[in-house]
């Protein structure tokens, strides 16, 4: 699978990696997850579900001479052995597109590890810890993952609908930036119908 699929398939929109992967500028370094918050009595099957991609940070995104990326779709289902099959839904190209990966628990509930990671060329880590949750309204989940020697970081703010307060968002603004990203790396992606509503 391209590095630029299995970013997708991970959340995050090719169009700006490649704008980050073309730049000569180094990449924002990632916090280490001493500093990242993680959801409290996380509840798994609580977290299940759709969620709507709100928002989306990380040092490999930049709102400089791009177009407002679409809102996407990101379904969680929870297994038996307590990891989640996790599906993005995309509208790409006229079409909807769909990544399925598996996250597995890690040993702190409400982190997790991708899946069958050797399939994955290049990628030697990744790591997804849910910052915070109320479970019915709103998440925000850290993404971390080492690829072909570079180290890339993200923040996806889920929302159960396509619409979340704007106390919401300008937390997760907050969050971001106490992460060493600036405004320049902080997008809201534009709610669409396509894909997403099934």
């Amino acid at each position: 699978m391209p590095l630029h699929l299995l970013w997708l398939s991970l959340g995050l929109l090719g169009a700006l990696q490649a704008q980050a992967q073309d730049s000569p500028s180094p990449l924002i370094p990632a916090p280490p997850l001493s500093k990242v918050p993680l959801q409290q009595n996380f509840q798994d099957n609580e977290f299940q579900g759709k969620w709507y991609v709100v928002g989306l940070s990380g040092n490999a995104i930049g709102r400089e001479g791009q177009d407002s990326p679409k809102m996407y779709a990101t379904i969680y289902e929870l297994k038996e052995d307590k990891s989640y099959n996790v599906t993005s839904v995309l509208f790409r190209k006229g079409k909807c597109d769909y990544w399925i990966r598996t996250f597995v628990p890690s040993s702190q509930p409400g982190e997790f590890k991708l899946g069958n990671i050797e399939s994955h060329p290049g990628l030697t880590s990744y790591i997804v810890r849910v910052v915070s949750t109320d479970y019915e309204q709103y998440a925000m989940v850290f993404f971390r993952k080492v690829s072909h020697n570079r180290e890339y970081f993200k923040v996806t703010l889920y929302g159960r609908t396509k619409k979340l307060t704007s106390d919401l968002k300008e937390n997760f603004t907050r969050f971001s930036k106490s992460l060493g990203l600036t405004e320049n790396h902080i997008v809201f992606p534009v709610p669409i119908d396509q894909c997403i509503d099934g």
